[in-house]
């Protein structure tokens, strides 16, 4: 009898203990993903997949809440994360081709320099790494010019998604009223 006394009331104790451990806050940039092909978790489970996946995006989305973003927030000629929280990172699953710089299949992080005509997008190999605060372009694995586009919409959560071109897809990438496209081929 006293052992089952003694095991309900460590049972019950470990309960307590699980109880009261509390959750980290809902963060206000939450993380999202993107593939190309588009939805293609979804595709490959539908049996509905026509290609195989050649890239995925891995990002934290910061919000505008009122603030002017470009030239402001996100200084013009600074390294950025290009999102919130941890850095950017983007993974190819097979070897492609960005601006005639042929990039290995694997994991980086994407970072960027934005200016008001132009973003420079970097590919670096350092990655799982929070903002750009410990950024070494000694690690670059590839930078690349895209001119700025005007959004036609005005966008309150940051984004990156993937679009099919007849020659591979474009990353794009985009948040306020601007858009930059960082085509690829493979």
């Amino acid at each position: 009898m006293k052992t089952i006394l003694m095991l309900a009331l460590v049972v019950c104790s470990c309960f307590a203990a699980d109880a009261q451990t509390k959750l980290p806050p809902i963060d206000k940039s939450p993380m999202d993903m993107s593939y190309y092909p588009n939805s293609y978790p979804v595709l490959k489970i539908q049996d509905k997949a026509t290609e195989p996946l050649v890239a995925r995006v891995i990002y934290s989305r910061p919000q505008k809440n009122g603030r002017k973003v470009f030239g402001e927030l996100l200084e013009y000629g600074q390294i950025w994360r290009l999102g919130a929280n941890e850095a950017s990172e983007i993974e190819f699953f097979k070897h492609v081709v960005i601006s005639g710089n042929k990039i290995k299949k694997g994991r980086y992080t994407l970072y960027c320099i934005p200016a008001a005509d132009k973003w420079t997008v970097i590919l670096n190999r350092d990655t799982d790494t929070w903002g750009s605060f410990k950024y070494d372009s000694t690690k670059d694995v590839m930078r690349t010019d895209v001119p700025v586009l005007m959004q036609p919409e005005m966008l309150e959560s940051f984004v990156m998604a993937f679009e099919k071109t007849d020659t591979g897809a474009n990353l794009i990438i985009a948040w306020d009223n601007l858009r930059v496209n960082v085509p690829f081929s493979f």
